[in-house]
């Protein structure tokens, strides 16, 4: 009867260290996708200021804004 109750806690420790296996799993296998999806972000950013400055250059040169002084 005394073994009982250390065989429940054994019994629960294994489910819960199972759970963290696949979670620690699941964090490994996003973190992939993950990186990819942040360096397009990235990408998107630097084209956005690319356009912004390409734009500012024909404000420019078609004097739709004053320079400054």
């Amino acid at each position: 009867m005394a073994d009982d109750p250390d065989n429940l806690v054994l019994t629960y420790l294994r489910r819960i260290d199972e759970k963290v296996d696949r979670l620690a799993d699941d964090v490994r296998e996003l973190k992939v996708p993950m990186t990819a999806v942040e360096e397009s972000v990235v990408g998107v950013h630097r084209r956005m200021d690319r356009l912004e400055l390409r734009i500012e250059r024909i404000e420019r040169r078609l004097d739709l804004v004053e320079l400054p002084r």
